[in-house]
């Protein structure tokens, strides 16, 4: 036996044992809402429930008690969550991953380089990690700058994503700036609509990337910089774009947060009272994340100013492996060729 079994839409979830742990899941608010198993047969416990076709869930079995969390044994699928733990996952049979993830023998075509930059006053640290993604093409480039860069770049597969993507001609190549974020304790604050971060990408992490990089120049093409981001980053990089339209033009915002504890943030007023700047943006947002009524919001209101832009909600939650997959779309919208 393996976990998940499914027929049609139902999943079932197995335990095996003379007592079973809880349930929790992308689906059910994790440690929010445990769910128990039933019983239904002696040592066999199980949970069903429905998903639709195209789903991609992230699950972990958890004492509410203890808040322990078990390993599945029947199910050998699991991925770090970026916040401590690790999570079981599986797809439905309509979801797969993507694959412009895989790399071939070469390796990627393009090159990584690694530095740091000076980020006194932006939050709570003094130096910031960039990681650069270097194309493979000797003509300027623009460039795109990724918010929660190092979880982009290591879980998200984001450098391999683009570099493939460049290869099938599917996207025009591009640079990328890979920025670290302030950690825990200064993320929120660092992309709630945060002018000092807009400083530190206009000054130290343009300015490295245009003496590293070979960039357009952007005074010539306007706006043809990117930034994309997800969650808190999601909700920055829509507001760096109505901030620094002729800079960063383009904009990819995964799952943005853009009402935060009930509270809509400014950007919600920048696009219904702001004069409409030239700006380029992709919202995506999984049909199970807790931020999908905020995500379908700010797409209705950006489509009452008539801002150019597309959003596509997709089968997964608020977790990396979503973004990852629905971040080949969003590329292609903002640099397809």
């Amino acid at each position: 036996m393996k976990n998940p079994t499914i027929s049609g839409n139902t999943v079932t979830i197995t335990w095996q044992g003379k007592t079973a742990p809880h349930f929790i899941s992308d689906l059910h608010q994790w440690e929010n809402n445990p769910r128990p198993l039933a019983e239904t047969s002696p040592g066999r416990w199980q949970i069903s429930f429905d998903l639709p076709d195209n789903a991609y869930l992230e699950y972990a079995f958890f004492d509410p008690q203890t808040k322990t969390r078990y390993p599945d044994p029947l199910n050998p699928k699991s991925l770090y969550n970026g916040v401590g733990g690790h999570n079981h996952y599986f797809y439905m049979p309509g979801a797969t991953a993507t694959p412009y993830t895989r790399l071939g023998p070469g390796g990627l075509r393009g090159k990584i380089s690694r530095h740091k930059i000076e980020a006194r006053g932006v939050t709570t640290s003094a130096e910031r990690s960039v990681t650069l993604y270097h194309p493979p093409t000797d003509a300027p480039a623009p460039l795109l700058v990724v918010y929660d860069g190092l979880d982009y770049f290591r879980r998200g597969r984001l450098a391999e994503i683009v570099d493939n993507l460049i290869a099938a001609q599917k996207i025009r190549p591009i640079t990328i700036a890979f920025l670290q974020n302030a950690g825990q304790a200064g993320r929120m604050v660092e992309y709630g609509c945060s002018e000092p971060t807009l400083g530190l990408l206009t000054h130290p992490v343009l300015s490295l990337a245009k003496e590293q990089l070979n960039l357009l120049d952007v005074e010539k093409h306007p706006g043809a910089f990117g930034v994309m981001g997800s969650s808190m980053g999601g909700l920055m990089s829509l507001y760096t774009a109505l901030r620094l339209p002729h800079i960063f033009g383009r904009a990819l915002c995964q799952a943005g947060a853009y009402d935060i504890w009930g509270q809509e943030t400014i950007t919600y007023g920048m696009v219904k009272h702001f004069q409409k700047p030239e700006v380029r943006l992709w919202l995506d947002c999984g049909a199970m994340d807790f931020l999908l009524e905020s995500n379908r919001k700010m797409a209705s209101q950006l489509r009452k100013r008539g801002y150019t832009f597309h959003y596509q909600e997709n089968g997964g939650a608020h977790n990396q492996t979503t973004w990852r997959n629905a971040a080949v779309d969003g590329l292609q919208y903002l640099f397809g060729v």
